[in-house]
Parts: structure tokens; sequence; C-alpha cells
């Protein structure tokens, strides 16, 4: 049986990067920072796309 990671709220993403969930708000309107998904009305992260966007960046 697999494990199923959750998805990561703004909050998540803005603790594990160290900026603030503003700076996040910002980079999505700018179209620059890891990228999130709405569902509903929540931005959501998925943890490993994260990691590769952080991964990538020099």
């Amino acid at each position: 049986m697999s494990v199923i990671e959750r998805l990561w709220s703004v909050e998540d993403v803005a603790r594990y990067l160290g900026v603030p969930v503003s700076t996040l708000y910002q980079w999505r309107h700018k179209g620059v920072g890891p990228k999130g998904r709405r569902v509903g009305k929540h931005v959501r992260y998925d943890p490993a796309a994260v990691r590769a966007w952080f991964e990538s960046q020099e």
C-alpha cells in the first residue's frame, strides 16, 4: 500500500522556503516561483514540485 503525501498550503510552502506568505502570492501573480493550483478557493502545491522548483534555482 502506498502512502499519499498531502498537498501543501501556501503557509506550508512559505515555511519550507523560509519566505513570507505575501512573497508566494507576489510570485504567483508574476508567474514565477513554484506552481500552485486552485482547489476550490484555496491554492495548493504538490510538495515534489516545490522541492524540484527549489532544486532548479541557482
